[in-house]
């Protein structure tokens, strides 16, 4: 009987910071429920995570499962850790009890679970479709996770907004707009600046996820038209 576990010798780097990446994603939606800012942070090191996985597979190499793993990483950090945060806002914001099923209930619960099905959908067609290309379509599980996050550690905490937020990221993330990729330089500008919004969130008046968030909306407001495609 072989006890050796299966995965020695066949993850790289990259795939051990990606699984790390994923066990992020769970503790972020764990802290949800009682620490929505501890769970903002831990999605913001999650993003920095995933893009430091890119950079030891193009330093060290991929692996087979590589992008299998990083995939299904991104589902738990950007697709379930985001929903289960902005249903956490809503439910204790609003006292959700999942009891009655009212309209409130419905709404914070439908639209995170709508959120979810997008990111894997999403996901999925990027596994298939996008994955050797300089360009992806759809808006990035990772953007919109970055989005949420930054903005509530901007001081947007009105459930209201930020379940609005994620139904439009439901309808951008399984669209055919294309998003170019970041260049390394500017990837690793925006890694600093998440750095600062992790380790520092309300330091000179929130300055760090602010500038966070209004570099994130602005990516994904005009990239799409004004982004260099070949960097």
């Amino acid at each position: 009987m072989q006890l050796r576990p299966r995965f020695l010798g066949r993850l790289g780097a990259a795939d051990i910071v990606t699984v790390a990446n994923a066990a992020l994603g769970f503790t972020a939606a764990v802290a949800a429920m009682t620490d929505p800012g501890l769970a903002a942070q831990l999605i913001l090191l999650a993003a920095i995570a995933d893009g430091l996985d890119g950079v030891l597979a193009r330093v060290h190499g991929s692996t087979q499962v590589g992008e299998y793993v990083d995939s299904l990483a991104d589902v738990a950090s950007f697709g379930v850790a985001p929903a289960v945060f902005v249903y956490a806002i809503a439910g204790r914001s609003w006292e959700l009890e999942l009891t009655t099923l009212s309209v409130p209930e419905l709404t914070a619960l439908a639209i995170p679970a709508l959120y979810v099905a997008a990111a894997v959908v999403r996901l999925g067609m990027y596994t298939a479709y996008d994955l050797d290309d300089r360009t992806t379509r759809g808006v990035q599980t990772t953007l919109a996770a970055t989005v949420l996050a930054a903005a509530y550690l901007s001081g947007v905490t009105d459930p209201a907004l930020l379940l609005g937020a994620t139904g439009v990221f439901v309808y951008l993330m399984i669209t055919s707009i294309e998003y170019p990729e970041l260049s390394e330089r500017d990837a690793l500008a925006m890694g600093v600046v998440q750095a600062g919004a992790v380790l520092a969130p309300l330091a000179f008046a929130r300055v760090f996820p602010r500038a966070l968030l209004a570099a994130a909306l602005a990516y994904l407001l005009f990239a799409p038209m004004l982004y260099p495609r070949s960097r």
